[in-house]
């Protein structure tokens, strides 16, 4: 797992920070999937590279890990160290086309029309790794599915309104046109970062859609498999708190230092978890009016 790891560590992301609450050996699962999904997002957004060439890495990417589900030896050290993960816990090759799917778009789509258009995004970069990683947590109840896939969705609309901004200075709106046109804010004026009553009402409704997927992510996971996913609600509680911290600014998210919870607030998230986990107090920490 040293590659895996390297990767892992040099992220600093929430997802990996979310790891320390597992076991070892579903830990390391974890790494060697996030390593892999780490490695084809970065892909997808090395815009020094011409995009045709970066159409054909992650064919390859497409093709390694196809290999890597059906038992034959990949070529990439990360799908290497990810091919017992894959094996022991049976995670399809389709899951993981439609990861690359996903952040294929990037590579062509730089605006969403409808809301229809952007949660088939958010679906296959955020719900489809949940659905990949609930499979290492094990559970019990099929409707963890619909759990992870509610959840990746809460936890990708609040990336988009955190990132507004930096996805603006890229030449991308993630947020959807229609909306824009139903508040009355043009793309010009996010391109500039022009904040006004007019933007932050377009935002309120980017996160009504947020908090609607928190809260089904809340009501639809099974009691008897949240303590497996430990992991997962530890991710809720750190982007619920993103998420507040977002709208107690009212979402004025096209300033030049994007919106962040500090590292010591995310580990008391961490401890919280723990001991809400210990102690048996298992019901979900985000999703709350």
């Amino acid at each position: 797992m040293e590659e895996s790891a390297s990767i892992t560590r040099k992220s600093a992301s929430n997802l990996a920070l979310a790891f320390v609450l597992l076991p070892k050996a579903k830990r390391d699962g974890m790494t060697a999937l996030y390593a892999f999904c780490r490695e084809v997002d970065d892909v997808a957004d090395e815009e020094s590279v011409p995009v045709e060439k970066r159409r054909i890495q992650l064919a390859a990417w497409r093709d390694d890990i196809r290999r890597a589900c059906a038992g034959e030896p990949p070529s990439f050290p990360v799908n290497r160290e990810l091919q017992p993960v894959i094996a022991e816990h049976k995670l399809p090759f389709a899951l993981f086309d439609e990861l690359i799917k996903g952040v294929e778009m990037d590579l062509d789509i730089k605006r969403y029309e409808t809301f229809e258009e952007l949660e088939q995004y958010c679906y296959r970069v955020a719900s489809v790794v949940g659905l990949l990683s609930i499979e290492i947590f094990g559970y019990c109840n099929p409707a963890c599915r619909a759990y992870a896939d509610y959840l990746g969705k809460a936890l990708q609309l609040t990336n988009i309104l955190r990132d507004v901004r930096t996805d603006a200075e890229r030449g991308r709106i993630y947020l959807p046109l229609a909306e824009l046109r139903k508040f009355g804010v043009t793309q010009e004026e996010i391109l500039r970062f022009e904040y006004s009553d007019r933007f932050e009402k377009l935002a309120e409704s980017i996160a009504a859609r947020a908090r609607h997927f928190y809260h089904l992510a809340r009501q639809t996971l099974p009691q008897e498999d949240r303590r497996s996913m430990v992991a997962a609600e530890l991710m809720g509680a750190v982007y619920w708190k993103l998420f507040r911290k977002l709208e107690s600014k009212r979402f004025h998210v096209l300033g030049p230092k994007p919106t962040r919870l500090s590292k010591g607030h995310k580990l008391l998230l961490v401890a919280r978890s723990w001991i809400r986990t210990v102690s048996g107090t298992l019901s979900p920490n985000y999703g709350t009016p």
